[in-house]
């Protein structure tokens, strides 16, 4: 059972992987020479006190790598392929030789898994953890990943840059950037669930079902009240759909502002710390930020269970009869 859904997995991750990859860097993108850190840079050098220390903040907009042709290449891109492919690579090695005693990676995985599909079944259903399952291990793995790996050394310090006034050196366009502090990511998975909700809605209720679920009345009412329940609840329908279509907004700040601000605190106690003792003080945030990223990867799998859970509940009799 711990490996039925993995062949699905493998390639959920690599649908997410290229089609988060694709939309980072574009959806939100501004003109380069505007966001350049190394043109504000200067501009505080020329136009401030010689000598002033230089502050580096995390830019919204990732820094571009290269281009093939048109379509550019930014360092949020690169995490989350690089990362997409070492989880597809660690799958694909713990599932190359499976044993009915399983060992080291195959062991860690089938636990990984099983643990998730127990977690989700529990909360959602047998019948909805069955056709939703991948879906939900594959974004929960992928954003926890891509959360530790953005916490690594060298991610986000190692690049192109300048030598500041004080003799330090300054890194304005980092090779490596962590990949959901760039909100094209967040906002790419989060429409990506829309998507798949939508499919999962229909094959819930069918189309006539899903109209029904927004703007029937509830309850057994009749005559005049009947009528006014009609009204209301049509217009709870239309405030339904609009907080439907706001779900993708709210999940993809939600994960974007946690991870981006975790981020520019690593490095505001990097800066306290000065040059000896930023490592020092670093320490403990590093603890918070490892919590903070297993923590968002569970809230963005329940918040879209959960809407998912929403939509389906009331036909999926495995979950009726577990509760």
């Amino acid at each position: 059972m711990a490996f039925r859904f993995h062949i699905r997995l493998l390639l959920a991750l690599f649908a997410a992987a290229l089609l988060c990859g694709l939309g980072a860097g574009s959806i939100f993108a501004q003109e380069h020479a505007t966001r350049d850190p190394a043109v504000t840079h200067a501009a505080a050098g020329h136009g401030g006190q010689p000598g002033a220390e230089e502050h580096h903040t995390l830019p919204l907009k990732p820094a571009e790598l290269f281009h093939i042709g048109k379509f550019t290449v930014t360092n949020s891109m690169a995490v989350t392929w690089f990362v997409g492919a070492a989880i597809i690579l660690l799958a694909q090695l713990a599932t190359r030789n499976i044993k009915p005693v399983p060992t080291g990676l195959q062991n860690f995985w089938e636990w990984m898994v099983e643990s998730l599909y127990n977690f989700l079944e529990g909360m959602i259903g047998r019948d909805l953890v069955k056709r939703t399952f991948w879906f939900f291990a594959t974004i929960f793995i992928f954003i926890l990943f891509l959360n530790w790996f953005g916490l690594l050394p060298g991610v986000g310090t190692i690049g192109w840059g300048h030598t500041t006034a004080n003799g330090t050196f300054q890194v304005d366009r980092p090779l490596l950037r962590g990949a959901n502090a760039d909100l094209n990511l967040t906002f790419a998975m989060a429409c990506l669930f829309f998507v798949c909700w939508c499919v999962w809605a229909v094959q819930a209720n069918g189309v006539g079902g899903v109209i029904v679920h927004l703007f029937a009345p509830k309850g057994e009412t009749k005559g005049l009240l009947k009528l006014l329940m009609i009204f209301i609840f049509f217009i709870v329908g239309w405030l339904e759909i609009v907080s439907i279509l706001f779900r993708p907004i709210s999940l993809s700040f939600r994960l974007f502002g946690n991870v981006y601000a975790g981020e520019i605190m690593l490095e505001s106690m990097a800066i306290a710390g000065g040059q000896f003792f930023a490592w020092l003080i670093s320490i403990p945030f590093y603890f918070l930020e490892v919590l903070v990223g297993f923590v968002q990867a569970l809230v963005f799998m329940l918040l879209t269970a959960v809407f998912t859970l929403l939509i389906a509940q009331h036909h999926d009799s495995g979950h009726e009869a577990h509760h």
